[in-house]
């Protein structure tokens, strides 16, 4: 018991360490000015891109700043779970009932760190995105805290990444080791671009960690 308990604390070092690095990154990608709107996308569904958002919010959380975190993928919403939120209300009920931002921020249990859930499921994701109100959204949220982190649906599924991409500083594509061809990540990079996305990096997940068999997979940066 002992010896696990130190395997799993040497592990959760390793993460935060492989985040401050990541949040480093990102503060040196754009030295003159400083990244407030970031969107976190993959190429496929479960790449592990909504826990790598959220342990970015953390370790951003940690370097004094005040995070939120924005779930966009409203086709299949996984942020609240992630911080054991509800997501009776969210984006969607701000889009379609036009009520005030206000009401649907919610914190979590990490300091500075809070959450925007998806809300209900529409049938029309891709035409809230891209709204005047969602735009008037993002300033919004832009001016109330130091980062906004926007959870994307997998860009080579749907346009929702690409209106997403359009509207932010910054994206970063995750992609999970062993997963992920490469043309398809390629496809992915320059659907962001056409939109007029900026690539930041990309974040390889979950790659083999041949100096642990109990522990399969840990963050990469690169």
């Amino acid at each position: 018991m002992v010896k696990k308990t130190a395997v799993v604390k040497k592990l959760k070092l390793r993460i935060e360490e492989q985040f401050r690095t990541l949040r480093a990154n990102i503060k040196f990608s754009s030295a003159e000015d400083a990244i407030k709107t970031i969107v976190v996308t993959s190429c496929l569904p479960s790449e592990g891109k909504s826990t790598v958002i959220s342990n970015l919010a953390s370790s951003m959380a940690k370097d004094g700043k005040s995070v939120i975190i924005l779930d966009c993928d409203l086709r299949k919403p996984s942020i609240h779970k992630k911080f054991s939120l509800s997501n009776y209300k969210g984006l969607t009920n701000i889009l379609v009932e036009r009520k005030n931002i206000e009401w649907v921020i919610t914190g979590t249990q990490i300091p500075n760190v809070f959450v925007v859930p998806s809300g209900p499921i529409p049938p029309n994701p891709s035409e809230l995105l891209s709204s005047k109100s969602f735009k008037e959204i993002i300033n919004e949220l832009v001016d109330s805290f130091d980062l906004v982190l926007i959870d994307s649906p997998p860009v080579l599924y749907v346009s929702d990444a690409q209106i997403l991409s359009a509207l932010a500083q910054g994206t970063i594509i995750v992609t999970a080791y062993g997963k992920t061809e490469k043309k398809a990540l390629v496809s992915a990079k320059e659907n962001i671009e056409k939109a007029g996305g900026k690539i930041l990096g990309v974040v390889i997940n979950k790659i083999p960690d041949v100096y642990n068999e109990d522990y399969g997979y840990y963050y990469g940066e690169r």
